[in-house]
């Protein structure tokens, strides 16, 4: 038996009730997402559990308890001398603001549907198989929508549209534009509102995403520009795109390179392809971090399991890198591949024919 270091065995248990800590408060972070706890305390502290139970509408000896959890997080600040609570600007900027860059409050729902599928998951390791997007907690598509609003919303038009050569320009002059596995719509509908002058097509196989992503584009007045269709990546109809977009789903699909090669059939001879995919290196051991722990939990319990669940079932999950998606792009026959633009979290990539 090896012998075990004290110091290597207290440091490693420390890390561990962190990260049980963290694990225990999911669900009071979506239970205060869902309450307008986060809200309403970094609108009006600070104040007392009773004042904020007053003011949400809820019982105050639940709300005393889950500020007192988040308190012990260090998610808000508790000042012994007023007994009151509240939220530094930083804080708040993660858990109350949705228009934030850094709006984190979708996290409870993610968390939550991958523990309600647990089931779901354990059985897919046993036998091989997947688990499809169509089989999974609805509070996975609402929660993944809300997610990724935030870099959609305050990179995309901003910084990863302008970075792919001259696709700005036929935006503006206007183009038509191809959204795949577009999701609840929420990248399509920002884009359109940045390009009035062009047309913009969502297809997503799930058919309850699309039924949501109509009914936005209506309660916005853009569903005269803006259409969803129920429909594989495989099955998207030409439409002479000068855009095709890929936001956070190619490697979601079973068989990306067909996906890739069917696309090149859609779009224009001088057309553009984004892939969007979460930021990764291309060796495993220069993941190893705190958004790798996070892409490598997630392509667990979601993006191979979906994969799996179709045809080829490549399962690139959400870790591939840049090496790997451009021999997926060159395997379909496209010719160009660079990388336009990156952040910490994803890897805006240009594919051209």
């Amino acid at each position: 038996m090896q012998t075990i270091d004290p110091d290597k065995l207290n440091a490693f248990m420390g890390k561990m009730l962190n990260d049980v800590g963290a694990a225990m408060n999911a669900s009071l972070l979506l239970i205060g997402d869902r309450l307008g706890l986060f809200k309403a305390l970094a609108e009006g502290g600070p104040m007392t559990s009773s004042e904020l139970a007053g003011k949400t509408g809820t019982a105050e000896r639940y709300v005393r308890e889950w500020l007192s959890a988040q308190a012990a997080s260090g998610y808000i600040v508790y000042d012994t001398a007023s007994g009151k609570f509240s939220m530094e600007p930083e804080q708040a900027a993660v858990f109350a603001d949705d228009d934030s860059p850094v709006f984190l409050g979708a996290v409870g729902d993610l968390v939550a549907a991958t523990m309600r599928d647990e089931p779901l998951i354990s059985d897919a390791f046993k036998s091989g198989k997947g688990v499809g997007w169509d089989k999974r907690n609805k509070c996975l598509f609402c929660g993944t929508a809300r997610f990724f609003r935030t870099s959609y919303r305050h990179y995309l038009v901003q910084e990863w549209l302008p970075a792919l050569e001259g696709v700005v320009k036929k935006l503006e002059r206007g183009a038509a534009v191809a959204d795949v596995g577009c999701g609840h719509g929420v990248s399509t509908m920002i884009m359109a509102q940045a390009f009035p002058n062009s047309r913009f097509h969502g297809f997503d196989y799930h058919q309850g995403s699309i039924d949501d992503a109509r009914q936005a584009a209506r309660d916005a007045g853009m569903a005269d520009r803006v259409s969803f269709d129920v429909s594989t990546a495989k099955t998207v109809p030409a439409g002479g795109y000068d855009l095709v977009c890929f936001f956070d789903c190619l490697h979601d699909m079973g068989d990306p390179v067909g996906a890739l090669r069917h696309i090149r059939s859609t779009m224009a001879p001088d057309g553009t392809c984004m892939l969007v995919e979460p930021f990764a290196n291309d060796r495993l051991e220069d993941n190893l971090n705190p958004v790798g722990r996070v892409y490598y939990a997630a392509s667990t319990v979601i993006c191979t399991p979906a994969s799996l669940d179709q045809e080829v079932g490549l399962a690139l999950g959400a870790q591939a890198g840049e090496a790997r998606l451009r021999k997926v792009a060159e395997e379909a026959g496209f010719t160009r591949f660079r990388r336009a633009a990156e952040t910490p979290f994803n890897l805006i990539l240009e594919v051209r024919l």
